[in-house]
């Protein structure tokens, strides 16, 4: 049953909805411990010495001396309490907090599920109530818990995480943050009794805390804040421009034997830059590959599947433009290419590819690798 404190808020029924939404920022950290609540409430903090009007709506200390201290002097709306067997567990009281109507709520834990009985499943929809009402809300959540990272998280980690956010909350997300700390500090932070308690550490250390663990975690929030970014300079970018916040590769291969030399090269510079790769294959509609060739851009594909990388079929008369067609599409950074295989009288009468790729393309590093070299 529904407690009564709690009614549906719809902007029907609640006269506080003026139909301006809230913005939303999220701080983002790769697991617990970085300071993700910390850094909420030390800007919470900040703003409420500039006149803002602050509360925290839902904090969760985990007996984390730190965060509590943190949190004295920023007004807290009271919880209210659902029952769960023998025991009253607090949830964040959304409709408190709109009552309350202040400019800034600092609400923890976005992914966390509420106790059964509650209006909203999880918490992060009672922020897109609270969003909705016109109030800003900033918030903190582990990378772990995206969902469109979940697999990658267990296979990573061999943990299956059960509470989620949809990818949707950070792609609408007026800002986002990573609260980015190095494995080592974290796990420094862990031994000395920050994060758990001393009896949870050996635990944490062989399972979650594990320093490849860290690691991954820490490159998926960094990168997912970074696809972010990007994703909203692309919006604000004019047509035929690139954008891309991080570094991807593309190899042009053809039926010329250096292609699989090209396409190693390519693979290494997409290893040294951690950048997705991409190999485009373009073929001439005015003729046929032979047999051997076939054979040798099959090599090509497998090979590109082997290093993990995405292989692209085209057929155009246009080669260069349709490398500048493919670089906007996959927001490309770098593009690999074979050195022109011509005559003397080729060179003195036609443009060459490299030329009409240098003309086509802006923003986009091109690396010209000699025939014969690896």
């Amino acid at each position: 049953m529904i407690p009564s404190s709690e009614i549906q808020l719809t902007p029907a029924n609640y006269p506080l909805y003026s139909g301006r939404r809230g913005k939303h920022k999220i701080f983002i950290g790769m697991a617990p411990g970085v300071g993700k609540t910390y850094r909420m409430l030390e800007e919470g903090h900040g703003l409420k010495q500039e006149g803002i009007d602050v509360v925290i709506g839902l904090l969760e200390t985990h007996e984390r001396k730190e965060t509590a201290e943190k949190a004295a002097g920023l007004e807290i709306i009271p919880p209210h309490l659902l029952p769960r067997g023998d025991l009253m567990l607090p949830e964040m009281d959304t409709q408190a907090i709109i009552h309350r109507s202040p400019e800034l709520v600092l609400v923890d834990e976005l992914a966390h599920t509420n106790v059964r009985g509650s209006l909203r499943e999880k918490r992060y929809e009672d922020v897109e109530v609270i969003l909705a009402a016109g109030l800003d809300v900033y918030s903190t959540m582990n990378v772990q818990h995206l969902e469109s990272l979940n697999n990658i998280v267990a296979r990573i980690t061999g943990v299956v995480v059960r509470e989620r956010v949809p990818d949707r909350i950070l792609e609408v997300a007026d800002d986002v943050v990573v609260v980015d700390v190095t494995p080592e500090i974290l796990e420094k932070r862990l031994l000395e009794g920050k994060i758990y308690t001393h009896e949870k550490i050996p635990q944490a250390l062989d399972n979650f805390f594990q320093r490849r663990n860290l690691i991954a975690l820490r490159e998926l929030a960094l990168r997912e804040v970074a696809d972010n970014v990007e994703e909203d300079a692309i919006a604000s970018t004019s047509k035929g421009q690139i954008c891309s916040v991080q570094e991807r590769v593309l190899v042009c291969v053809s039926t010329y034997p250096n292609s699989v030399q090209l396409l190693r090269r390519g693979a290494r510079l997409a290893g040294y830059m951690n950048a997705p790769f991409y190999v485009l294959f373009v073929a001439n509609p005015d003729r046929f590959l032979t047999k051997e060739e076939s054979l040798h851009v099959d090599i090509c594909e497998q090979l590109c599947k082997e290093f993990a990388g995405n292989f692209v079929r085209a057929t155009s008369s246009n080669i260069a433009q349709t490398i500048s067609e493919v670089a906007e599409k996959y927001r490309i950074t770098q593009i690999v290419i074979g050195e022109s295989q011509r005559s003397r009288w080729e060179i003195l009468l036609k443009v060459s590819l490299t030329q009409k790729l240098m003309r086509l393309l802006k923003n986009i590093d091109l690396h010209i690798i000699p025939t014969g070299k690896s």
